[in-house]
C-alpha cells in the first residue's frame, strides 16, 4: 500500500464499502481501511451459537439497501458476484400480550384490512409526494441541491403547502398515529418501527418516518441476502477489487494527515501511512473524527467543541438463539411465517420503554424485536432447527435502577452478570408467546451494550444508530450544527455513517451523497457544459 491512492476510506460499513464501489467504477485507485478483521461494520454473520446456524450478529435487515440509490446503481454487479435476495409476502408484525396479532403486509387492500380504512387514505396522501419524502432521505440537505428540493417543494405546493409539508417532516409518531387510525392494533403494528430509527413515538420526525417506513415495507417488503447480511459487504468488497481497489481488515487508522489544512492521508497504529491524493472518507462518529483522528489538527474551536458535546441515543442488547425446532407461536398462524415480530402492548408501550431508558431505568416491559431469517433463508439453519435474531432497543449505557424493580443494577454499568439476568427477563417475554421456546434451546449468545462497544468503536454506549437523533442532532443539523452536511473543517477530508445525514440504517445513503459529490465535474467544466446546453437550446 505504499503507492498513493486517489481515495483512502476509514472504515468499512456499508457507507464506505458503497462509496468506495462508486468511486472505483469511476476509475479512481481507492484503499478502504477497517480496524476490525471483518468487512462491513455492523454487517456480520456468524456460527455464534452452534455449528451450522448462521447469525447476522449485529443488523440483519436490507429494505433501505435494496430500495436505495447505491443499489439502483449497483446491483447487477452485486448479483454477478453472488448476492442474491429474497423477500416475504409477511413481513412484520406485532403479536399483543392478550394472545392478538396484527401485520403489516404487502397490498394496500391487505393493509385496510389489517390496518383499517384509513389506509388507503394515507397512501393517497403521501404517494403524490412521494418524491419529496424519499428526496429528503436521499439529498445533502446542506446544499445547492437541498436547496433546489426545497425550491420545488415549494413550487409544486405553494408556500403555504411547502410550510405544512415541513410541519408534518416534523410531526411525532404519536400525534400521526392517533389522529391517522382510530385503531390501537394500527398504532401497535406501526409505532415499534420508529425505535429502528434510533427515534422513539414522541420525538420530532418520528411520525415522518413512521409513513416512509410503512409505505417502504408495503412496496419493498424486508429482502435479505441469501447466506447472511455477509454476503453484501462480499459482494461490495469484491466489486471494488475488481475494478484495482485495495480493501485491508486488521488496519487501524490512529490520524488523518493533514497538510495545509488539507488531508492528505492516514497514519495507522503501526505507523504506516497511506497517502490520498483526492480525498480521505471516515465512517466515524464525532468522537472518533475530532477526538482521535484529528486530535492534532487545529479545527475551528466551535466544532470541536460541539464534537465534545455530541450526545449518544439509547443503547441496544442483541440475543441470539440456536433451536432445536422451529419456534411454535400461539394464536395467529402466520406469526411463525413473518420475518420481524415486535412484542409489545402497542403504542404507550413502546412510548413507556423508550421514557424509561431514557431516564436511566432498565425497561418493564420492552419492545421485543423477533427477527426470523428462516421464514426467508432455511440455509441459515440445520434442516428442521430454528433460529431466532432479537434486539433490544430501549436500553440506557448508564443504569440508575431497574422498572420492575426486580434486578440488582449494581454500580450501573453494564456487566455480563447484568445482561444475561435482563436476557432471562426477555426470554420470559418471547416463551409466553412460544409455549416452545425454552424446550427447544440449544444455545444463547446475549451481547450486551458493553459488548457491542467493544465489538465495534463506532457503536459507542452500544448506540447502533451514530448518536442520539433529537432535532438539534438530526436533518440539517447533523452530525453538528457547525459543521453540517459531509464536508468537514479540513479541506477533502469526508464524514460518512450514522452519525452524518440520512443518518442510521443499511441504505448506503451518506457514502452515495458524498461519492457523487466527489464525481461531480469540476465547476469549470460544469460551467461550460452549461453553456453549451444553452446554446443548443
Amino acid at each position: 500500500m505504499a503507492d498513493e491512492f486517489d481515495a483512502v476510506l476509514v472504515g468499512s460499513g456499508v457507507n464506505s464499502l458503497a462509496c468506495a464501489a462508486l468511486l472505483a467504477r469511476a476509475g479512481w485507485r481507492v484503499c478502504v481501511l477497517e480496524r476490525n478483521d471483518w468487512f462491513g461494520g455492523a454487517i456480520k454473520t456468524a456460527e455464534l451459537t452452534e455449528p451450522g446456524f448462521l447469525h447476522d450478529v449485529f443488523s440483519a435487515w436490507h429494505p433501505l439497501w435494496v430500495g436505495g440509490a447505491a443499489h439502483a446503481e449497483l446491483g447487477n454487479e452485486l448479483a454477478a458476484r453472488g448476492l442474491e435476495y429474497l423477500n416475504t409476502e409477511l413481513p412484520t408484525g406485532t403479536a399483543f400480550p392478550d394472545g392478538s396479532a396484527a401485520f403489516l403486509l404487502r397490498t394496500a387492500e391487505q393493509n385496510a384490512a389489517e390496518l383499517g380504512s384509513e389506509w388507503p387514505g394515507v397512501l393517497e396522501r403521501f404517494f403524490p409526494n412521494a418524491d419529496l419524502a424519499f428526496g429528503v432521505l436521499g439529498t445533502e440537505l446542506w446544499s445547492a441541491a437541498g436547496l433546489a428540493l426545497a425550491g420545488k417543494a415549494v413550487r409544486r405546493l405553494g408556500r403555504a403547502g411547502a410550510l405544512a409539508f415541513l410541519g408534518e417532516v416534523l410531526q411525532s409518531s404519536r400525534d400521526w398515529l392517533e389522529t391517522t387510525f382510530a385503531s390501537e392494533r394500527a398504532h401497535g403494528v406501526l409505532a415499534p418501527w420508529v425505535l429502528h430509527t434510533g427515534l422513539g413515538p414522541d420525538q420530532a420526525v418520528s411520525g415522518f418516518m413512521t409513513q416512509v417506513i410503512a409505505v417502504a415495507v408495503q412496496e419493498g417488503g424486508m429482502p435479505i441476502p441469501r447466506g447472511g447480511g455477509a454476503k453484501l459487504a462480499d459482494a461490495l468488497v469484491q466489486l471494488i477489487r475488481d475494478h484495482g481497489g485495495v480493501c485491508e481488515t486488521d488496519k487501524d487508522v490512529e490520524r488523518v494527515i493533514v497538510r495545509s489544512g488539507r488531508a492528505v492521508g492516514v497514519r495507522l497504529t503501526d505507523g504506516e501511512v497511506v497517502e490520498a491524493g483526492r480525498a480521505v472518507v471516515a465512517s466515524v462518529t464525532p468522537t472518533q473524527l475530532y477526538e482521535r483522528l484529528l486530535v492534532d489538527t487545529a479545527v475551528p474551536a466551535p466544532v470541536a467543541e460541539q464534537a465534545r458535546r455530541f450526545r449518544y441515543g439509547r443503547s441496544e442488547m442483541q440475543i441470539h438463539y440456536a433451536l432445536s425446532e422451529p419456534p411454535r407461536w400461539e394464536g395467529d398462524e402466520r406469526l411463525g411465517l413473518t420475518a420481524i415480530v415486535h412484542l409489545t402492548p402497542g403504542l404507550d408501550g413502546v412510548s413507556r420503554a423508550v421514557n424509561e431508558a431514557e431516564r436511566g431505568l432498565l425497561p418493564a416491559e420492552a419492545t421485543v424485536v423477533v427477527g426470523q431469517p428462516l421464514t426467508m433463508d432455511s440455509s441459515r439453519a440445520p434442516e428442521g432447527r430454528g433460529l431466532l435474531w432479537i434486539q433490544l432497543q430501549e436500553l440506557p449505557w448508564r443504569i440508575k435502577g431497574d422498572a420492575a424493580a426486580g434486578l440488582d443494577v449494581g454500580s450501573g454499568e453494564w456487566t455480563d452478570e447484568l445482561r444475561e439476568r435482563y436476557a432471562d427477563r426477555i426470554q420470559a417475554r418471547i416463551a409466553r408467546h412460544i409455549p416452545n421456546f425454552e424446550s427447544s434451546i440449544l444455545k444463547r449468545v446475549a451481547l450486551g451494550p458493553h459488548d457491542l462497544q467493544r465489538a465495534n468503536v463506532n457503536l459507542r454506549h452500544g448506540d447502533p444508530y451514530g448518536g442520539a437523533l433529537a432535532l438539534d442532532q438530526n436533518l440539517l443539523w447533523r452530525p453538528l450544527p457547525r459543521s453540517p452536511g459531509h464536508a468537514t473543517p479540513v479541506e477533502r477530508l469526508w464524514q460518512i455513517g450514522a452519525s452524518t445525514w440520512p443518518g442510521p440504517g443499511l441504505g448506503g445513503g451518506s457514502g452515495t451523497l458524498v461519492a457523487r459529490k466527489l464525481l461531480e465535474p469540476p465547476l469549470s467544466q460544469r460551467a461550460v457544459e452549461r453553456a453549451r446546453g444553452l446554446i443548443r437550446r
